[in-house]
């Protein structure tokens, strides 16, 4: 028998063995107990490979059928059909799936938009001075693309089309190229707009608004430490990633690039500018037009004149009049209350705004220029020269901020050689479209310019677009995509309808009660009760996927939150971050299976099982430094919306 069948059979065998041991002498069994025999049961028949969606319907079904009937035979069956209607009711009239086919389309479109080769081949010279850059720009292509896309299978495929051969060809070991894969396309279900993170929010009743503010930190930390131990990896051992030879970094330079070169230029600014006023003066640089010249001094331009645009609109926000900040104070979500409940969505009716001024003075800790905002009285009773709302001195961070990035650009310009012109001009027709279309996205969202939903809306309307930049729109593009979106969305929908049907069938058979008055009698303190709820969360990623988890579990772990004193959004931050090992961890590693399908024949499962064991240990401390300090998620949603 195969390694992996014994490894299964042996998990069910420790399933069913350890619902029989809780379970008491026959004759004293309770409806609870049928719920926790219900519970094993999905999971074996899941594990076996049934689909979850029909799997949980029917169990559910089932034992809400024994449950009613337990209470009143004659009516059971009328009880259940009701239940079934009022569910898959419940389920369709829930707004916030509504973003779900919106993104997964958006996610189609781009993948189909032929950018992640451009953006891979851009970043991969960008960072050829970097230990181990090709693993590296592995890495921040996984990131850059499954934030736009959240499907790791298009973008674990897709990587494993693209830059696993390329590693390969470069003499990188197999296995960490391999976890460089897998553990890059993964990130996909943390970084917002994650599907994982709706299907929580509508799951545990939190705001998704709030989620992806606060998965956005450490989605970025994780994907840094992914980054780190690649470098240091490859610093220390680098026969595991060897530098790439001379060869694969040459950039090749236009006409003007080379004119310029040939004369001894070496910045780009300087030999750019000082081309420019010669071609427009006099007949030197005839052979080069002047408006070549404009055009690339243009292209190097660009980066001062963005970081002038950011520094200045930070300016103008700090400086702004204190009457200008305390009207923006009451968009605040979370009032004077600093609670641990589920705050309400950002899309909360504005009727609900209007506030006293003392109470809207101290939620907004953040602008501390509310604080000193005078009343109406007070304003009137003003002398006419004094104005009602002067402008305020930049802090002191601001100019040192201001400071330290004039350096940092003097030593861009410094090191801006026509190479790297080059390489600059080709992120901007691949890095800044995609990054472009995740700002819009995730800023409508996060800064309350749109819900979720419209913000999906939008998304997939830029996702059109860019394919269409691309020439890559067409009817059977489109008619994919949407066949594609389409499967993906009746999967999460039916999953929520046999998730709503299970929950209801475990709680009428009580089997909540009865896991609420387990864990409480083992009087376990908050961290305990935290510890053992993501350490059981992390053994349920190696049989089950995250939406089995999310689906069946949540619902019985959120309501045991108010008994400890924790935030859901919190918890929802290290459920999300916990179920990265979902897709590394065997046997049921689906990111294993997905680069295994496009991968050499000669690479074998065993190889890319080993190159993810180290980036599921990165999981685990991602997921204890997000604990320990609880503000890498939590201080985003603070500022914004409590």
């Amino acid at each position: 028998m195969r390694k992996e069948l014994w490894f299964g059979v042996t998990l069910m065998v420790l399933i069913i063995g350890g619902v029989a041991w809780f379970m008491p002498a026959q004759g004293d069994w309770t409806s609870g107990h049928l719920g926790l025999l219900m519970l094993a049961l999905i999971v074996v028949a899941i594990m076996l490979g049934f689909p979850t969606a029909f799997t949980l319907m029917g169990m559910g079904v089932l034992f809400s059928w024994l449950a009613y009937r337990n209470a009143n035979p004659e009516i059971a069956v009328q009880q259940t059909l009701d239940l079934m209607v009022q569910r898959a009711y419940a389920v369709m009239t829930n707004d916030v799936l509504i973003s779900v086919p919106l993104f997964v389309f958006m996610g189609y479109l781009v993948e189909r938009s032929n950018l992640i080769e451009k953006l891979f081949r851009s970043l991969h010279l960008a960072l050829a001075w970097i230990p181990g850059s090709l693993a590296v720009a592995t890495l921040v292509t996984c990131a850059i693309f499954a934030t736009a896309t959240g499907i790791v299978g298009a973008v674990v495929t897709l990587m494993g089309l693209l830059a696993f051969p390329a590693m390969l060809r470069a003499g990188y070991s197999t296995s960490m190229s391999a976890g460089a894969v897998t553990a890059g396309g993964c990130l996909g279900i943390l970084i917002p707009p994650s599907v994982l993170l709706i299907v929580y929010g509508a799951t545990a009743g939190v705001s998704v608004v709030q989620l992806y503010a606060g998965a956005f930190f450490p989605g970025l930390m994780l994907t840094g430490l992914y980054v780190l131990y690649i470098v240091l990896l490859a610093k220390l051992k680098p026969a595991l990633a060897p530098p790439l030879p001379e060869a694969e970094r040459v950039v090749p330079l236009p006409p003007v690039a080379r004119t310029l070169q040939a004369r001894g230029a070496t910045h780009a600014l300087p030999a750019l500018g000082a081309g420019l006023m010669r071609a427009l003066k006099g007949p030197r640089n005839a052979e080069v037009p002047s408006a070549v010249f404009a055009r690339q001094l243009g292209i190097v331009l660009l980066p001062a004149l963005a970081t002038a645009l950011v520094m200045g609109t930070i300016y103008s926000a700090v400086t702004a009049p204190a009457a200008s900040i305390a009207i923006e104070a009451p968009l605040s979500l979370g009032g004077a209350e600093e609670s641990s409940a589920a705050v309400d969505d950002l899309a909360a009716p504005p009727a609900e705004e209007p506030a006293a001024p003392a109470a809207a003075a101290p939620a907004t800790p953040a602008a501390p220029a509310t604080s000193a905002t005078p009343s109406a009285t007070e304003a009137d009773a003003r002398p006419p020269s004094t104005p009602a709302a002067a402008a305020v001195a930049a802090p002191r961070w601001f100019w040192i901020t201001l400071a330290v990035v004039g350096l940092l650009l003097v030593y861009f310009y410094w090191r801006f050689s026509f190479a790297r012109v080059e390489i600059f001009k080709m992120l901007l027709t691949s890095f800044f479209p995609l990054a472009l279309l995740i700002l819009a996205v995730l800023g409508s969202i996060v800064f309350g310019l749109a819900t979720p939903t419209e913000a999906a809306a939008v998304g997939s309307l830029g996702g059109a677009l860019l394919a269409a930049a691309y020439r890559q729109l067409n009817f059977g593009v489109l008619k994919e995509s949407v066949l594609l979106t389409a499967k993906t969305s009746a999967m999460v929908c039916w999953l929520f309808v046999g998730s709503s049907i299970f929950s209801a069938a475990f709680a009428l058979l009580g089997g909540q009660a009865l896991v609420e008055q387990w864990v409480l009698s083992m009087n376990l303190s908050p961290v305990q009760f935290m510890i053992l709820a993501q350490l059981i969360i992390f053994l349920l990623g190696w049989p089950l996927e995250w939406t089995e988890i999310i689906i069946i579990f949540m619902p019985i772990f959120i309501p045991l939150l108010d008994n400890f004193g924790i935030d859901p959004l919190f918890f929802g931050l290290l459920v999300a971050l916990n179920l990265q090992t979902a897709f590394l961890s065997p046997p049921v590693a689906m990111a294993a299976f997905y680069l295994k399908g496009v991968a050499p024949p000669h690479v074998t499962l065993n190889q890319i099982f080993l190159g993810m064991l180290p980036f599921m240990g990165i999981q685990v401390i991602a997921l204890v430094l997000l604990y320990v300090f609880p503000e890498i998620g939590l201080w985003l949603p603070t500022v914004l919306y409590r």
